[in-house]
């Protein structure tokens, strides 16, 4: 295990965290696994310690991640603005997780930004900005549980965290990596998971929750995706997936059936770049980009030139304010000026 902090900063967050009564921990929009685990991690912990914690993010989370410990008490912003905003404004430490900019906190920024309380960074994104006081940005590590898990390391904590801890980081990290299968080859990483795994957790019933309790419409969702919907450039070696909200009432999905959709395709031999387009549900004119790609392709590039996002090479997503069909002219043009890198 590593340590993450020096002395100095080491101290100066035990400081803020012991000086702290009302603690909000954020998250980004569109929250996924990781940030949903590594705030509620955070959340018990912290309780643990007796202050008052709350989980804010900006808007509703995926439903595969409403069985974490904890998440029945997460609050989402957008819609219910007059229950969060008094939270937010009595906070005397925000907690930033998972987040490298505040921007991507959306229509929580202003809000969370207006208090001028201490904020702290967790994350583990590349390029971290100065909207925070303390900034512990890990871009190295698999996902900002692990940043979390070295942190606590580095307290003398790892040790005594209690089960719903444990399981949350642990289904952050599973979901950060795909279950494992990418950018989790340091070895320290499965040290994190070995001390996880002492605390109880049962990582064979998270894998099921996560990847393996599928709604009815998920299953054939998949299907309809993947032989109706997905087009592929054999010559780029790239695949589009699009789904509109038009379809998304016609199947029936819920919030979080989509997840993981953007992977399928690289399963293909030869595919080395996936893009799936779909109509945000809380945002008329809006469509969200999610970008997958293997070895060496540089999905955090292409999303901050073409889909105003950003995230991890082989990972990471964007937003296009247009229309289905305006958008995926725009990924065709975004694919064709990286064809050098694909075929």
């Amino acid at each position: 295990m590593e340590k993450i902090l020096t002395e100095e900063e080491q101290s100066r967050f035990s400081q803020l965290i012991d000086d702290a009564k009302n603690v909000v921990i954020c998250a980004h929009v569109s929250p996924d696994g990781d940030a949903i685990g590594s705030t509620l991690a955070l959340k018990h912990w912290l309780t643990r310690k007796g202050k008052q914690v709350t989980v804010v993010v900006p808007n509703i989370f995926p439903d595969f991640l409403h069985w974490m410990p904890g998440a029945e008490d997460v609050k989402v912003y957008l819609k219910h603005e007059k229950v969060v905003e008094p939270i937010v404004a009595q906070a005397d430490l925000f907690l930033i997780t998972d987040l490298n900019d505040s921007s991507r906190m959306q229509e929580l920024e202003a809000c969370v930004l207006a208090n001028p309380a201490p904020k702290i960074m967790i994350d583990h994104h590349l390029n971290p900005t100065d909207f925070c006081q303390l900034v512990i940005s890990r871009p190295d590590m698999c996902a900002s549980a692990e940043v979390i898990c070295h942190l606590l390391y580095q307290l003398g904590e790892l040790e005594h965290i209690t089960a719903d801890e444990a399981t949350c980081l642990y289904a952050a990290m599973m979901c950060d990596t795909g279950a494992f299968t990418f950018n989790s080859n340091r070895a320290v990483v499965y040290e994190c998971i070995s001390y996880l795994l002492n605390r109880g957790i049962d990582k064979d019933r998270i894998y099921r929750n996560v990847f393996w309790t599928y709604s009815l419409a998920r299953m054939r969702l998949m299907g309809y995706l993947l032989y109706v919907k997905m087009e592929t450039l054999p010559g780029l070696h790239a695949s589009i997936i699009t789904f509109t909200n038009q379809e998304r009432k016609m199947l029936g999905v819920k919030n979080g059936d989509t997840e993981g959709i953007v992977n399928m395709p690289l399963q293909i031999s030869g595919m080395r770049l996936s893009v799936f387009l779909s109509e945000d549900t809380e945002h008329a004119g809006e469509v969200k980009v999610s970008l997958r790609s293997v070895d060496d392709f540089p999905c955090n590039d292409m999303s901050a030139r073409f889909f105003n996002g950003g995230g991890h090479k082989n990972a990471s997503g964007g937003r296009l304010y247009c229309s289905m069909d305006e958008a995926i002219l725009k990924v065709r043009e975004a694919i064709e000026s990286y064809a050098h890198l694909l075929k």
